[in-house]
């Protein structure tokens, strides 16, 4: 089935919530034949307002939701919701308050008996701060709520939500501090080692992320069940799920924590087959892409085709050559094209090609599912450009409102899509 979908995230609608604007986005999806609505990860963004190193791969950011909403909660529904969900949800409330309360130090400068998790200490302040925890869980909830309306509206539409699963998380997050065991920390739990990518198109110096290595012998002991958590925690939420930097799951780029750049690093063998198929027990069949962008192995591609996933084919990184997998005569059903992604330029800013020429490329090719960025749907230029990898300031920021998303735009783009055959 040819489908086509649009890439944008949550905090670039008008008012970067849940609310009516969500809603109204989804019924534009539909109206122009779009079945899939691409976001980036709805969990707390860091201080530089990235969603891909959060402090917590299980919480949705608070600031998400519908301000609107006048709550009248269930409190049997919250208390069994909270149940359901405590294996996440209580570490995170817990490092929520230990986080305002200790003025925002990293949890590597707690005193050491909150620092290590000492199950005295752990029980001690779990009885003094459950008030102010089960407001952070009553938020999770509230959230929640308000995700389940945009889904029922979502499919009521006809359209597919699109999450995306950043493969590592921050040192400083409720994860690691509760689960210290299952990454690479020294004693005082400071990294060892953190990832990143080695120098590429992206960046001379490569990207070091400053993101946690995982411990895969702790992991391969507890037979992957934090990740099996993480997975189905996502396809509560989504139709279908990307795994970012699929790439790790055969080898990850470790750079010494001290190393001032990601030049330095090497590449270590991941868990390869076994978490992928750990991962695939709890998802349903067919609704994982894997994003392989980057340096490649064919060990990699093996992995993905071995277990039906498709891959990503990006059309700003098409050239001559006659084996490059972006070029359109490369693509094949089992991939998810795109002009751009968010990590890089707008198609106008690019310059490459003409955007409603590579918007019909991507609509065009073979592939099951293109996915266009709104910006290119509105023909933006670099001003709306929403990342640039390897920098920290300037990104993450952009956002529309209703007035700039013309008619003229939108009915072409949705000619376009019903022309390709991917008209829902």
């Amino acid at each position: 089935m040819r489908q086509a979908g649009v890439l944008c995230h949550l905090t670039s609608l008008p008012s970067q919530t849940l609310g009516e604007d969500a809603h109204r986005f989804c019924r534009l999806l539909s109206q122009i034949g779009c079945s899939v609505w691409q976001m980036l990860p709805l969990s707390p963004p860091d201080e530089h307002g990235s969603p891909y190193a959060s402090y917590s791969a299980f919480a949705v950011w608070d600031r998400f939701r519908d301000p609107a909403m006048n709550y009248s909660l269930d409190y049997e529904s919250l208390e069994k919701w909270i149940g359901k969900n405590r294996h996440w949800l209580e570490d995170y409330a817990l490092f929520a308050v230990l986080k305002y309360q200790l003025d925002g130090l990293p949890w590597t400068q707690w005193p050491a008996p909150l620092r290590d998790r000492d199950p005295e200490a752990i029980k001690e302040v779990i009885d003094e701060l459950y008030g102010p925890m089960g407001k952070w869980m009553e938020e999770q909830f509230i959230i929640e709520i308000d995700w389940g309306q945009l889904r029922n509206t979502a499919e009521g539409c006809g359209v597919s939500l699109f999450g995306d699963l950043p493969f590592f998380v921050a040192h400083d997050s409720a994860d690691v501090w509760a689960n210290q065991h299952l990454f690479k920390l020294e004693a005082s739990g400071a990294p060892s080692v953190v990832a990143g990518v080695p120098p590429d198109y992206f960046s001379e110096d490569g990207q070091k992320w400053g993101t946690v290595l995982y411990n895969w012998d702790a992991h391969r002991d507890e037979d992957f069940a934090w990740w099996k958590a993480r997975t189905a925690r996502m396809f509560e939420m989504f139709d279908l799920v990307r795994i970012d930097h699929f790439r790790a799951l055969d080898s990850a780029w470790e750079i010494p924590a001290h190393h001032p750049t990601a030049k330095n690093g090497q590449w270590v063998q991941g868990p390869k087959t076994e978490l992928l198929e750990a991962i695939l027990e709890v998802a349903p069949a067919g609704k994982i892409v894997a994003e392989d962008l980057g340096i490649i192995p064919p060990s990699v591609i093996e992995l993905r085709k071995q277990h039906g996933i498709p891959g990503m084919a990006v059309l700003h990184f098409a050239n001559d050559d006659v084996d490059n997998p972006h070029n359109p005569e490369n693509h094949s059903e089992d991939t998810v094209v795109y002009t751009g992604t968010h990590d890089n330029d707008t198609t106008v800013g690019w310059g490459g090609k003409p955007v409603q020429d590579l918007i019909q490329d991507a609509l065009n090719s073979p592939a099951n599912l293109a996915i266009i960025p709104l910006q290119d749907v509105m023909g933006l230029d670099s001003q709306a450009r929403m990342n640039t990898p390897g920098t920290l300031d300037g990104n993450w920021e952009w956002r529309f409102d209703w007035d700039e998303l013309t008619n003229d735009s939108l009915n072409w783009f949705g000619q376009q899509v019903y022309r390709s055959g991917r008209g829902s």
